[in-house]
């Protein structure tokens, strides 16, 4: 039994539907209700069942009734993938401390509050799962996107923290840094960062969802548990590139990343 946050769109949606294909029991789970049952709809049209929850990671409490949700209905619970996650671009200097902690609460007190909740009420009751926080790769820093990388590489010192705080317990920890993918979420950004994402990338293409659909359903199995406490970087090679940033076509002829436009609070 798998429960996938972030599950309604983009990679999360995905790895729910690979992990359905394998023969998981999965449910979905966001802040969207009509997108999470149109999501678990289509998955059920591809791969088999699937259904819904909606709460947000954010929340101590909604964390815990989430997982409670998923016990009720399933009666156990074998793998957490957190999923849900978020940014947007701006300067550094241009970020208000609301933003940052906007970024921060969702990328790793959500990751967290849903962890320990998975912990504490399923997998160390049940003496054995697996946690799988799916990031994006702040190895070579995020210019336009400094609070992503600063709660990115939060997240993968704490998958390592809680991978040696959990293994005693038969719970495992792991993490995927994912690099750039074609989903719909890219649409989001500026048509010159849609344009020269590619070229960032060695590779010289985006990775498909599919392809991280895959490794996030490996580190679900039971291989998972020799990854524990290691972060998995799938980004096309662009943790190995040397070259000039921003890439050439990323910014601006100012030579400036450009600033994503926010929707009104």
């Amino acid at each position: 039994m798998a429960l996938v946050t972030g599950g309604g769109t983009g990679l999360g949606k995905a790895t729910a539907l690979e992990l359905t294909r394998c023969g998981a029991r999965v449910t979905i789970a966001g802040r969207r209700a009509e997108v999470l049952e149109q999501a678990a709809g289509e998955i059920g049209e591809q791969a088999g069942a699937a259904d819904w929850v909606a709460g947000d990671v954010r929340e101590p409490g909604d964390a815990q009734r989430l997982i409670r949700t998923v016990l009720e209905r399933h009666g156990r619970l074998d793998v957490l993938v957190n999923n849900a996650g978020g940014q947007y671009f701006s300067p550094a200097e241009l970020i208000a401390a609301k933003g940052w902690r906007a970024v921060w609460r969702l990328n790793v007190e959500g990751m967290l509050n849903m962890a320990e909740a998975a912990f504490e009420l399923a997998l160390a009751p049940a003496g054995a799962g697996m946690v799988v926080n799916v990031t994006l790769s702040p190895h070579h820093g995020m210019p336009g996107m400094a609070h992503s990388g600063a709660a990115r590489a939060s997240v993968e010192a704490l998958t390592g923290e809680l991978a040696r705080r959990w293994e005693q317990a038969g719970v495992a920890v792991t993490a995927v840094a994912a690099g750039h993918f074609d989903t719909e979420v890219l649409a989001k950004y500026p048509a010159s960062v849609r344009a020269g994402t590619s070229r960032a990338v060695p590779l010289q293409r985006l990775g498909t969802a599919a392809e991280h659909a895959w490794l996030v359903a490996l580190l679900a199995s039971p291989l998972g548990r020799a990854f524990n406490g290691s972060t998995v970087t799938l980004d096309g090679a662009r943790d190995n590139w040397c070259g000039p940033w921003p890439p050439p076509g990323l910014a601006d002829e100012a030579g400036e990343v450009p600033t994503e436009a926010r929707r009104a609070g």
